[in-house]
């Protein structure tokens, strides 16, 4: 796909730069980005020096206006950011922005606001779709709305798009309403690539890196699981003893214990590398994934180094939107900008 011009981007919530890599490498020029956490900060200034990368609180800057933070005044094409997903109270059922206030998705609207964007992008958990039985969603499409905006979503499974983890997250698209009226079409949500990656076609050659550890109690578990397994390989006393009360409990419970193979997609990276519900073990050896095995397996490139103690590298990871997600979704982004370049070409015609 040829690009028409440089579409820049701003981005809130930029954690270790997942979405914003994503976007730079569809083709986006990144204006700033907006991150409180420190080592997040010094994750972006070590691999993108060059860009304007705004270390602060949003709910403060919300109040006083990012404006005065861009380098210039030029239109902001595109806002992206995915905010935290949390609750909000329903007074009087408004469903407007005020519904919001307290809430970070509040702070993001307020800069949807004020740089009001040709378009957005916000990344999200599944979940937030039926939280508190749909309630907190239909809000926020509200409040876009009511900002200026059509607003379209899809779930997308990162598996479909050259990621080889299995990671569902909403993808909520904004267009200005002014943009949609002269481009006229439907915005496209990227097509499922045909191949889908597994951990052996990602996994090799990997550089060497940090690595969490497994204690001596959880390796005499854990080998007894074969690859593709999980606490149901275990033999029924080791099993009773390791899952404790869960043990008795309902369904599956298939995140216990679990080692992955080499023949299967990850699982969702998670901010922990050895959480106890949901274990994701190397298929060969004892151990969790590496920083950057985990970093693969979210389709981070191995020179994009993460800074911070090792638990911190891993919530960065973990915390990411998966680079090649961010770049198909990018690209069907500047696809959708491209038609208001024809259109003004079109009308110049005339």
């Amino acid at each position: 796909m040829k690009q028409k011009k440089i579409y820049n981007v701003v981005e809130l919530f930029a954690g270790a730069g997942g979405l914003a890599l994503g976007l730079e490498q569809a083709g986006f020029k990144t204006k700033a980005v907006l991150e409180i956490d420190k080592w997040a900060c010094e994750t972006l200034k070590k691999n993108r020096p060059n860009w304007n990368i705004i270390q602060g609180d949003i709910t403060k800057i919300s109040q006083t206006g990012i404006k005065k933070y861009l380098q210039d005044d030029e239109e902001i094409d595109l806002l992206s950011g995915g905010y935290p997903c949390q609750s909000f109270s329903y007074a009087g059922n408004r469903l407007g922005i005020d519904d919001t206030r307290g809430t970070l998705f509040y702070d993001y609207a307020l800069i949807l606001d004020e740089l009001q964007p040709k378009m957005f992008v916000a990344e999200n958990v599944k979940g937030l779709v039926t939280h508190d039985k749909g309630k907190t969603f239909k809000t926020m499409l509200k409040v876009f709305e009511n900002s200026g905006y059509d607003v379209v979503y899809k779930v997308l499974n990162s598996l479909d798009y050259s990621v080889a983890q299995k990671r569902q997250r909403v993808v909520i698209v904004g267009i200005r309403k002014d943009i949609k009226n002269q481009i006229k079409d439907d915005f496209e949500f990227p097509k499922p690539h045909d191949k889908k990656l597994t951990l052996k076609d990602i996994l090799k050659d990997v550089p060497k890196s940090e690595c969490a550890t497994y204690n001596e109690a959880k390796k005499e578990v854990l080998k007894y699981v074969k690859p593709g397994g999980c606490w149901k390989d275990l033999p029924d006393d080791i099993a009773r003893e390791y899952m404790k009360t869960t043990y008795f409990m309902g369904g599956g419970r298939t995140g216990i214990a679990r080692r992955l193979s080499w023949d299967e997609p990850g699982l969702t990276v998670l901010c922990s590398p050895a959480q106890k519900q949901t274990e994701r073990c190397h298929p060969d050896e004892l151990r969790p994934f590496s920083i950057r095995e985990n970093a693969r397996i979210q389709s981070f490139p191995d020179d994009w180094i993460f800074q911070g103690p090792l638990t911190q590298q891993y919530k960065q990871i973990g915390n990411a939107v998966p680079v090649n997600v961010a770049k198909e979704v990018g690209l069907s982004i500047i696809k959708y900008l491209n038609k208001l370049t024809k259109e003004k070409k079109w009308s110049n015609t005339i």
